[in-house]
């Protein structure tokens, strides 16, 4: 099969023909209609982050495609049935943070495309139990990013309670940062949309943004105080800069929720009497679980959400990396097979 492999970290990813994978018990192969391009398969092959993959690996965990082939003693999963690739690929289902509804805080878990090989390949296996099914409204172009994207910002919002008419701002507004403004809304949130392309902003107005700050001409710490202050602040680029301007955009009362992950494991530094007078949090929200995805993809089956993206081919993988770097793509690449 071809497959997209990182065989050495800051070098490009080599198009490769390499043995299509064996699923084992438990297990299932699919394969890949679609897989899009998120920021962390660009970390990965990098090896920004302190915990970083073994190369020479495969990345990708926004996969969509159909089970071709079943391991010994799955019964929870078909042939032909099409199902999500995700970040979280494995998690115990014993220890506390999985019995809890925390599964992605699971310090057993595998991460599709990072400790096990993921889905920039025309075939994966991953546990049956994992191979999250996709709803048939739901086309395998829109599923990819919902996978990654979607879960993630979705879980941003539920965890930082957005109640309606609460102000959020949305810093980064890309291939989460589109999703996020949705799910905000979705919630009852009235909108900042922050960003320093112009073109993302006007993708964020037509999104049903309510106010939209260019950052790079504007101040939006001021911009959005100047209008009250934000309840919510969502830090979606990877910039620390841009979480102390989150962080500075809250009114009292105001939740920052940390979502991206610098490329240098920058820090935030909190003002404490700010923090402790005016009553201010900080949440770190990862990925979330499989239940997540499920609501994730229920409603965008139900028209709720709407996915911005471009098509590529797996062949193009290196230059889309460098779209997305160059701050040319609008949302998401997603990879059709």
């Amino acid at each position: 099969m071809k497959a997209a492999v990182v065989t050495a970290f800051r070098k490009p990813l080599e198009i490769q023909e390499v043995p299509i994978p064996e699923p084992g018990p438990g297990e299932v192969l699919v394969r890949m209609e679609t897989s899009g391009l998120c920021h962390t398969d660009i970390h990965a092959a990098h090896g920004d982050w302190p915990v970083k993959p073994t190369p020479p690996f495969v990345p990708g965990h926004e996969g969509i495609g159909l089970v071709e082939r079943l391991g010994a003693g799955v019964t929870d999963r078909a042939l032909g049935d099409r199902v999500a690739i995700a970040w979280l690929g494995y998690a115990c289902g014993k220890c506390r943070y999985c019995i809890g509804g925390w599964e992605t805080l699971c310090l057993e878990q595998q991460n599709s495309g990072y400790s096990v090989n993921g889905s920039f390949a025309e075939y994966a296996v991953l546990p049956a139990a994992f191979a999250t099914p996709v709803p048939d409204e739901v086309s395998s172009r829109d599923a990819a990013p919902l996978t990654c994207a979607g879960v993630t910002t979705y879980k941003a919002i539920r965890v930082a309670g957005v109640a309606p008419a609460e102000t959020v701002a949305i810093f980064g507004v890309g291939g989460l940062g589109h999703l996020a403004l949705q799910y905000a809304r979705i919630a009852g949130g009235l909108t900042f949309g922050v960003d320093i392309e112009e073109s993302k902003l006007e993708m964020a107005k037509e999104l049903g943004a309510d106010h939209v700050v260019n950052a790079a001409t504007t101040d939006p710490v001021e911009a959005i105080q100047a209008l009250g202050g934000a309840d919510v602040a969502v830090a979606l680029a990877a910039n620390p800069q841009s979480f102390d301007q989150a962080f500075r955009s809250l009114r009292r009362g105001g939740r920052l929720v940390c979502v991206a992950l610098p490329a240098d494991n920058g820090s935030l530094n909190l003002p404490i009497f700010d923090t402790v007078l005016n009553g201010k949090t900080v949440i770190g929200s990862i990925v979330g679980t499989r239940n997540d995805l499920a609501d994730v993809f229920g409603l965008h089956a139900a028209g709720r959400t709407r996915v911005i993206a471009v098509d590529r081919k797996l062949d193009d993988v290196n230059q889309s990396i460098a779209d997305v770097l160059a701050g040319e793509i609008p949302a998401r690449v997603v990879f059709q097979f």
